[in-house]
């Protein structure tokens, strides 16, 4: 009887850990071509597109990874990546 109480209690314990944690993110691939539809509002400063910022979206884990790459740096610390990146209501990541 003792065994069955606790076995219960587990159970219940794991089920609101998982309630409290919620469901559990989609893993991203951290691929920069991903963010190709937005070369033309970082290389012009145009707005972006709403796949632009579909992208951006998806991608933002992995922002901190793109700036910490030095051939990346460059392109996504830019003036008009951060400005993209603000159009589309994505806070720029502090690494």
């Amino acid at each position: 009887m003792m065994m069955k109480s606790a076995m219960c209690a587990v159970v219940v314990v794991a089920l609101l850990l998982l309630a409290e944690v919620g469901p559990m993110a989609e893993a991203v691939t951290c691929t920069p071509t991903e963010l190709s539809p937005c070369l033309p509002a970082i290389t012009s400063g145009a707005k972006p597109s709403n796949a632009c910022c579909t992208k951006l979206k998806q991608q933002k884990p992995c922002l901190c990874g793109y700036l910490k790459n030095a051939s990346l740096k460059q392109y996504v610390n830019s003036p008009n990546a951060r400005k993209t990146v603000a159009s589309c209501g994505i806070p720029f990541p502090t690494c």
